[in-house]
């Protein structure tokens, strides 16, 4: 049987990117993005939530979600949901879920004197993006976070 597991954000960069790499060479960009929506509660006031997202991009998408994105930005980010599970220092178990980017739209229009943005969508390939292997292909103490 096949599935989908797909996810779309739009929403403000909260932290800069931070480009780290493998040992064996491959790059790896995370970065927070916050996504926010208003309604009005049941006493009629306009309200507020904002829902915090962790994303990791690999190899291109990495580097080029390195030198566009920074904190501030605004960015549609569209990948898979990944979740990770461990037990901490403390015994405790942990539970991180990150979004592993496979397509990133720079949405804020750059000023001429801070550089250039490329007009269209950055997208990875399968071959591009390591988000496409079996999870078993990652070894946790591969990735530099």
């Amino acid at each position: 049987m096949v599935g989908l597991n797909k996810i779309m954000v739009i929403g403000n960069i909260g932290t800069d990117p931070e480009l780290r790499y493998t040992p064996n060479g491959s790059p790896v960009c995370s970065y927070r993005i916050a996504a926010s929506r208003t309604y009005t509660g049941s006493d009629g006031e306009k309200k507020q939530d904002t829902e915090w997202f962790t994303v990791v991009a690999w190899n291109q998408l990495a580097e080029q979600c390195n030198q566009y994105l920074a904190k501030g930005r605004r960015a549609y980010v569209e990948g898979r949901l990944h979740s990770h599970q461990w037990d901490g220092n403390d015994g405790q178990v942990r539970h991180r879920n990150e979004i592993v980017a496979s397509r990133v739209l720079f949405l804020d229009r750059v000023n001429p004197d801070s550089g250039s943005m490329p007009d269209e969508s950055i997208r990875a390939t399968p071959d591009q993006n390591m988000g496409d292997l079996p999870v078993d292909a990652l070894d946790p103490d591969d990735l530099p976070f």
